[in-house]
């Protein structure tokens, strides 16, 4: 009786087939990191929409200055919803009747703002962050507009409308800093 031959317990590899390897764990997304530090997630992720770079190298300061973003906005949104005459008494040091709406209609808009910042707290994409920045910027570039033209048109310049103008100016430049080194990124190697 003719014994069958075993297989080997043992198959050696080329060369091409461990580069093979190497590629289709590249495009699964189960390697590690490459030289560069970056991970590398699925191809089939990336086809969903996700080919965003996968982990952001945040500037210092950037989830803590979104947070107290998210509070000011907040508190300023409860404010506006609740204390719309104080408010506007408070910047402008004038009491005008008439305000009471719109000031509600922009503690309204503020709050929404504020679930933005929020959601910018939590989220690990890049692209997110950097929207959330921008819309936090375009928000302070036209609240200082409307305070300038609203401050002309009273004819007088209270200290915390000065006060309100200087923290509008600040803040959008730490906005801007902060969407500026967010944005900067190492070049795609080819």
């Amino acid at each position: 009786m003719a014994s069958k031959p075993r297989p080997p317990l043992m198959k050696k590899h080329s060369q091409s087939d461990l580069v093979s390897r190497l590629k289709t764990r590249k495009i699964l997304g189960v390697g590690g990191e490459d030289d560069d530090g970056e991970v590398h997630r699925s191809k089939l992720s990336q086809m969903l929409g996700n080919d965003i770079k996968y982990q952001v190298r945040e500037p210092v300061g950037l989830r803590v200055w979104i947070l107290i973003s998210a509070v000011a906005f907040t508190v300023m949104a409860l404010m506006a919803l609740v204390l719309p005459k104080q408010l506007y008494d408070i910047v402008f040091e004038e009491e005008i009747n008439n305000t009471s709406v719109s000031i509600r209609l922009y503690g309204g808009a503020l709050l929404s703002l504020s679930l933005i910042m929020w959601n910018g707290v939590y989220t690990q994409e890049k692209i997110i962050i950097q929207w959330t920045l921008l819309s936090e910027a375009c928000y302070f570039a036209i609240q200082f507009l409307v305070t300038s033209v609203t401050l002309v048109e009273i004819g007088s310049l209270p200290n915390a409308a000065i006060l309100l103008l200087l923290s509008q100016v600040i803040f959008l430049l730490i906005t801007l800093l902060y969407y500026y080194h967010l944005g900067r990124g190492r070049p795609k190697k080819i």
